[in-house]
């Protein structure tokens, strides 16, 4: 394990105060950053994403994926906890909070919007950092290619009735440009050159090549991660200084539901004796959010100023740190 992989939580630490000192300091850079987007995606963030999974596609072996429908106890636990579950809790936890606890703190159409900024991250699981995820908790890479693309799939269908449900709305329009730049940026692209990469590398006479090239990319990768977390933290640093009361109001239910929708797959997968390089990434792809989707979703319906788009912003924010306890917990129980 290397020095990142050791103190990953200490850089990342300093890579949220780092982010956010920076974008205090200096506004009109992190500013210049952020018009840097198409359909909704930032494409820095995109690049340093891809930086992240690139290493983890190389490991996927294309050609064992058909043999993962003899094992479909993980994509069950993914499906179930991430459509049937997920959003009804998430829902049911923004309702709970901003209409009954913090309901003196919050003004009612703030905590509307708020509570629909929650709902938007709870209809869009994650599609990219997963891969992340598995590959720090030695997930298996082929079925976690697999529960990203069933997702994925499902995703395109359901999102916009079931958030349009939750919400009350029956107009919600999906941004099908981010959906499908994010998609084929996050997943198809790594996964054609990882593909490509491991035809033209591996070979039964001398896997050494393949493995020294891994073990080359492997520091990027975590960098990538670090450098994400600064560029999100700059990118929200007057957010987060100006109305810090709000921002940790928001992330109380966050994070709630993080460990709970995480605890209820991971429990769930090891009473069904799912193997833990499978139930690994089956519990995390279920916690952790699609926030590019959720964010474009609410400015849409609200305003790039809405309470709906700082929550989806929150759920950024409180992601990753998050995710990095959950990967700790994680490797730490091993069966």
């Amino acid at each position: 394990m290397g020095t990142f992989e050791r103190y990953l939580s200490g850089w990342v630490g300093l890579c949220i105060l780092t982010g956010v000192a920076l974008g205090n300091f200096l506004p009109h850079f992190f500013a210049a950053l952020a018009g840097l987007e198409v359909a909704g995606v930032n494409l820095v963030v995109a690049a340093l994403i891809w930086i992240m999974i690139y290493p983890m596609m190389v490991q996927v072996d294309l050609g064992s994926i058909r043999d993962i429908g003899r094992r479909p106890k993980g994509l069950v636990i993914t499906l179930v906890v991430n459509w049937l579950i997920k959003p009804f809790t998430m829902a049911a936890l923004g309702w709970l909070f901003f209409r009954m606890l913090f309901a003196d703190l919050v003004d009612p159409q703030t905590a509307t919007e708020y509570i629909a900024g929650m709902i938007l991250l709870g209809v869009a699981p994650c599609t990219a950092m997963v891969f992340v995820w598995s590959h720090l908790t030695k997930g298996d890479a082929n079925y976690t290619l697999v529960q990203v693309s069933v997702n994925d799939l499902i995703m395109i269908f359901a999102f916009a009735p079931l958030a349009g449900f939750l919400l009350g709305i029956t107009d919600i329009v999906v941004p099908w440009e981010t959906l499908i730049l994010s998609v084929t940026l996050y997943v198809v692209m790594p996964l054609l050159a990882g593909a490509m990469t491991r035809k033209v590398l591996h070979s039964p006479q001398s896997p050494e090549r393949l493995e020294s090239l891994l073990a080359v990319l492997k520091p990027y990768s975590i960098a990538g991660l670090l450098g994400t977390i600064v560029l999100l933290f700059g990118l929200q640093a007057q957010t987060i200084l100006a109305q810090p009361l709000h921002i940790m109001l928001i992330a109380i239910p966050l994070l709630i539901q993080t460990y709970g929708i995480f605890a209820l797959a991971y429990l769930a997968a090891r009473w069904w004796r799912v193997e833990h390089a499978i139930a690994a990434p089956c519990a995390l792809i279920g916690t952790s959010n699609f926030f590019e989707l959720a964010v474009a979703v609410a400015i849409s319906l609200f305003g790039l100023h809405s309470g709906a788009a700082l929550a989806t912003v929150v759920g950024v924010l409180v992601e990753v740190p998050v995710m990095l306890s959950l990967v700790a917990i994680v490797n730490r129980t091993r069966w």
